[in-house]
């Protein structure tokens, strides 16, 4: 059962080498840290185990999975990032780190996964101004003003 402001997304698990893919339906959750997969899915795609790191469960106790670097496609972009080798029957997980190497923050009351700037806070401003693609001269903000949600 869903919480609210939970969601699922598809999310496409491939290989290393992006010849193979599985789509899974993920519940986006903004406690994992990582991706999580069925260890046996990863297993049919080839993808291998590259090192043991512990993690902490939502009742508290550390266990530690195995995790690897491999290929995930989310609304037809791609992306190397860590997934880590869930038990069987394990419910896919769209952890955060994937969420934001996608440039993606989640929207819990319209349950989606939306666009975000992303964060340099501590860069100095150049004094150029940042534009958004395809659009005639509309910047997104300028570099010597922080944009509204950051004031």
């Amino acid at each position: 059962m869903l919480s609210v402001g939970s969601f699922r997304v598809a999310v496409e698990i491939g290989d290393s080498q992006g010849e193979r893919w599985e789509t899974v339906e993920a519940l986006v959750d903004t406690g994992a840290s990582y991706t999580v997969v069925p260890a046996s899915l990863l297993g049919r795609l080839g993808v291998l185990p590259q090192e043991r790191r512990p993690f902490r469960l939502a009742d508290q106790r550390l266990v530690e999975y195995e995790l690897a670097q491999t290929q995930v496609r989310l609304d037809g972009r791609t992306r190397f990032t860590i997934v880590v080798f869930g038990a069987e029957g394990v419910e896919p997980l769209l952890g955060v780190v994937t969420v934001e190497e996608f440039g993606l923050g989640v929207d819990p009351v319209g349950q989606q996964l939306i666009p975000v700037p992303g964060l340099l806070l501590m860069a100095r401003p150049s004094g150029r101004r940042i534009r958004s693609p395809g659009r005639s001269g509309g910047s997104l903000w300028r570099s010597d003003r922080h944009p509204p949600a950051f004031r």
